[in-house]
């Protein structure tokens, strides 16, 4: 070896060899996600095929995301560790004591952000549980009325469609299969609503309407970003692009990040 390279190479040998184990070292999650979701019940294979579509997005944007069956560990030090909380088709009754202030503090402090799905909202008494006040208040003082049983195709149209959560969601799209759920009251003059189905498209017809209609809306009365999305009972779900698109895009604006693809738009104060 000619002697003029020994140096360059005692030089350089060195620096490979940190660059080496530096790239070896595990990276940080840029922000940590929990997501509570029921194990069994009809509303299971909407949460296994949510499962692996949230864990193939976690994988492609460098953030991580922990699973609960139930809120028994649920408590304000296991929340404090997370960007956004998922209630994914979870009820909104049944909680441990812990963990009802647990959230409320979380959502009231704005310590992080939270997505609700479907079942979230399935406010009343149920299963011998009172309802839940503070949690009704919170989706805009509603109570849950009904729902269609034998399930209904229709269009959802957006209202808001310069919100974060919408961009690259098509102005109106189609759910085809969906229970829709019906309130005692429209949640609109307590919230924000982003997107409302419309009544007049299901197929086939159904008898439980509420005329003013919101599937997708946002509290901005309280700290935490936050955003209920109605739709959330069929696996097909993750196949409408749609769907994805605003399920996407809802889980970066409530963590209060970006994602880096050409589908993703820059989060914005809204």
């Amino acid at each position: 070896m000619h002697p003029a390279v020994c140096p360059l190479l005692s030089l350089t040998l060195p620096a490979l060899g940190a660059a080496a184990i530096a790239s070896a070292r595990p990276m940080e999650p840029r922000f940590r996600v929990l997501v509570l979701h029921e194990e069994g019940g009809h509303h299971s294979a909407y949460s296994q095929r949510a499962r692996l579509w949230l864990d193939q997005l976690a994988a492609t944007h460098d953030f991580a995301i922990d699973y609960l069956q139930n809120t028994d560990s649920l408590d304000a030090a296991l929340l404090r560790r997370y960007a956004l909380f998922i209630q994914l088709d979870y009820p909104p009754y049944g909680w441990s004591a812990q963990a009802v202030a647990a959230f409320e503090e979380y959502i009231e402090q704005g310590r992080g952000g939270w997505i609700g799905f479907h079942h979230a909202s399935l406010l009343g008494e149920f299963d011998g549980y009172p309802m839940w006040q503070w949690f009704s208040e919170f989706l805009g003082d509603i109570t849950y009325a009904n729902y269609i049983a034998t399930f209904a195709q229709a269009t959802v149209q957006v209202e808001d469609s310069g919100h974060p959560v919408m961009q690259g969601v098509p102005a109106s799209f189609r759910i085809e299969k969906e229970e829709w759920y019906t309130y005692n009251r429209s949640p609109r003059p307590n919230v924000q609503v982003l997107a409302s189905v419309d009544e007049a498209t299901y197929e086939p017809d159904s008898p439980f309407k509420m005329g003013d209609h919101p599937v997708v809306w946002t509290n901005p009365r309280v700290p935490a970003r936050n955003l209920y999305i109605f739709m959330g009972h069929a696996p097909e779900l993750f196949d409408n692009e749609a769907y994805t698109t605003l399920v996407r895009n809802a889980l970066f604006w409530a963590a209060g990040r970006s994602c880096f693809t050409s589908l993703c738009s820059e989060i914005m104060n809204s």
